[in-house]
């Protein structure tokens, strides 16, 4: 059963999120096992982030890497919106 997880992050700028997607690169971590669609989007000088993973573990596996790498940033994280995906429709 594939999730929906909506992020917003207090502080997450688009120079953090570009210094946070190198982080992740060089941590092998770039396109992760179980992410199958990821878009940023900016409101108001700030990075949000939707999400589709095909299972919870894939996610919690992800967020090992990811949460340290924010919390550097000085990101200040907030509780994800999960929801389970209903329909997914492209073009």
């Amino acid at each position: 059963m594939a999730l929906g997880i909506y992020f917003v992050h207090q502080g997450f700028t688009s120079e953090k999120y570009k210094q946070a997607l190198s982080k992740l690169e060089a941590a092998g971590a770039g396109s992760p096992k179980g992410r199958t669609y990821h878009v940023a989007l900016e409101s108001d000088g700030e990075i949000q982030v939707f999400d589709i993973w095909e299972s919870q573990e894939d996610f919690d596996a992800f967020g090992a890497t990811l949460v340290p790498i924010l919390g550097d940033l000085g990101v200040v994280l907030g509780e994800p919106m999960v929801a389970t995906v209903h329909n997914v429709i492209t073009g």
